[in-house]
């Protein structure tokens, strides 16, 4: 299960903390990606990708900084302030 605190046994890159920042870093070049994307994104980018695509955009929703379109099925950077 992947946890936000950090162990001595989690790797780094294999993190939900990581994998948040490898997704806000690409919704901020690209203001809007479709889920699928950035789903093929994460898998790609990092081992287990697909275990901690879904926390990690849980995450970055929580602290208000991406919006999910359902018409779209796509995820908008909305940035710290713009989402409140």
């Amino acid at each position: 299960m992947p946890m936000l605190r950090p162990s001595k046994h989690a790797h780094p890159d294999r993190t939900v903390v990581n994998v948040a920042l490898l997704l806000l870093t690409r919704l901020r070049a690209h203001r809007l990606c479709e889920y699928g994307a950035l789903r093929t994104y994460v898998r790609k980018a990092v081992v287990g990708g697909d275990v901690l695509f879904l926390p990690s955009l849980n995450f970055l929703y929580l602290l208000g900084l991406i919006e999910y379109h359902p018409k779209t099925d796509a995820i908008e950077y909305v940035g710290q302030n713009e989402a409140l």
